[in-house]
Order: structure tokens, then sequence, then C-alpha cells
């Protein structure tokens, strides 16, 4: 199988973002501009001018490429057209949960709630089952996973190895033959976001605000080294990363301000650029890539 790269993306807006929650509470959402739908057909354009270079080998031997967009379901609600032409442009949709609560903040039932509604709520839209699920945050939980597998999810994307980081939860991977896919439940695969092993530390390098501070060289370099090692590499961002003018949130402690608005402005050109410097790997939808390790090449791609 040629190297893989599973490109995710979360699809909320700017206003529904964690560190901005004190200065912007749920009940001021509806009030709120909404600017997801212009950042994700951005997004969208963005995929498709990276691959039109490509040679007709390349473009024989890897297909057409293809991502997975985690939807929050209070944002398909709003625009379900965007996320109908996320599908029709060939690109597999997922939840990422409902209103984005952490999993950690939630009680047993509410998390059951958030993750069999917003499954209902994409299913409804698009016409089609929905596989996957990622926490907002990546605040996965042990506790979390059974109620992902019973509320019908064939797999979760939602485990962050980096463990400096507050709002990542914790679970208990076991690396197996299934390439960066972990077999957790009977009936739930595991898809952790990929960072960068040097020792005994971890590097973030999966994508989001890593990827919009670090030089694209020394990003480039780093995801090279984890496909040679893992075979595959998983990456992360929000179409709000791509937003430069987005509304300025007042009120925001420093640390915040500096990690939401920093880059914005170069953050598309760097995603391009990205992408044509792995044109040469395939370019999978997570269920895409469980389907292919699990059952061989000969699996139909979504």
């Amino acid at each position: 199988m040629s190297k893989s790269i599973l490109l995710t993306f979360d699809v909320e807006d700017w206003f529904q973002v964690e560190n901005l929650k004190k200065c912007i509470p749920f009940s001021s959402w509806p009030r709120c501009e909404l600017r997801v739908e212009k950042s994700t057909r951005r997004l969208l354009d963005c995929l498709d001018r990276a691959f039109n270079g490509r040679d007709d080998s390349a473009a024989s031997t890897c297909g057409p490429p293809k991502a997975t967009f985690f939807v929050l379901g209070w944002l398909a609600r709003q625009l379900p057209n965007l996320v109908r032409e996320i599908a029709a442009r060939g690109h597999e949709i997922a939840s990422h949960g409902l209103y984005h609560n952490l999993c950690s903040q939630c009680s047993i039932e509410d998390l059951r709630v958030d993750l069999s509604e917003s499954k209902k709520i994409l299913e409804d839209i698009i016409g089609s089952e929905v596989h996957g699920y990622r926490a907002p945050s990546f605040s996965i939980m042990p506790e979390a996973l059974k109620l992902i597998e019973e509320c019908g999810y064939t797999y979760d994307s939602s485990y962050n190895s980096f463990s400096a980081h507050k709002r990542y939860g914790r679970i208990d991977l076991v690396q197996n033959a299934h390439g960066i896919a972990n077999h957790v439940l009977p009936s739930l695969y595991e898809l952790p976001i990929s960072n960068l092993k040097i020792g005994k530390y971890t590097i973030p390098m999966g994508g989001g605000g890593y990827f919009r501070f670090m030089p694209i060289w020394l990003f480039k370099k780093a995801v090279g080294s984890i496909i040679s090692k893992q075979g595959a590499y998983l990456f992360y961002m929000h179409p709000w990363e791509i937003d430069p003018e987005q509304p300025r949130v007042k009120g925001l402690p420093f640390s915040f301000r500096f990690r939401h608005y920093m880059n914005l402005d170069v953050t598309a050109s760097k995603l391009c650029d990205f992408l044509r410097a792995f044109s040469g790997c395939r370019f999978l939808t997570c269920r895409g890539y469980i389907g292919r390790i699990t059952e061989g090449e000969s699996v139909r791609e979504i």
C-alpha cells in the first residue's frame, strides 16, 4: 500500500472555539456572523487546486484526493447545503458533536444525546450513514469510547497524544497491525492525531495551531519522518484558521489571542504548499483508510 495521508477538518465557526467561550457564550451564537461557509469552500477549492497539477501517473496511482470533514451539528442545522456540498465534492462527512461541548464536562446521558443527535442531523442531510466522530478539543475519555460505539459509529478520531495540553483527553492505545488505526473495541477503531516521537518526548505535529506557527519547511520535514516510520499521517485543521478577516474578540487573555489569530493570513498558502509537497501520497478519508488496511486495496473508497 502506498503512503497515506488523512486530511481532516473540524467544521466549526470562529465564535465556537473553546478559547473564546468565556467571551462568546452559547446563548450569543445565533447573533454571531456565520463565516464558516466561505472559509470551508476556500478549503475545498484549495484541495482541488493543489492536485490539478499532478502528473498522470500520480493521479492514476493515488486517485483524487479526499478528506474527512467533522461537522458540528449546530452548524449543520444552519447550513445544510454546505454539508451537502462537501459530500458532493467527494469528501466524507463525520460528526464533531452537537454544541462543541467537551466530553470531559458532559454527563454520560448528555454525551449519549450529543453523539446520537449530531449523527442523525448529518445523516438526514446527506442521506447516508455517518461513521466517524471527533470530540471537541480532543477531549476524549475511556468512558466515551463505549458510548461512541453504542451510538453506531465505527471509528473515533479524538486522541491527541500531546500531553502538555490540558484539554486533551487520555485513552490507552496498543499499536496493532492496522497501520495508525487502533482496534479499541469490537466495532470501533481509533485514528489518533499524528505527532512526532523523539525519544521520550512527543512533539505536536498534527496540524491546527502547530501547523500555523511552525515554518512550513520544518513541518514538512517532520511529516516526512512520521510517514516513513508509520506509513501514514493524520492531519487536522479548522476552516476559521484560513479566515484572517474574522472579528477580533475583545477581552481575551494574551495567550488565547496569540494562539487564535497568529498567521491566519498565510495558513491557506501553507496548506497548499503542504499538499503539493506530498502529492505522491494517497489521500484518503478516515473511513476509506480503515477499509483499505482491514479489507485490502480492493475496497471501494467512499
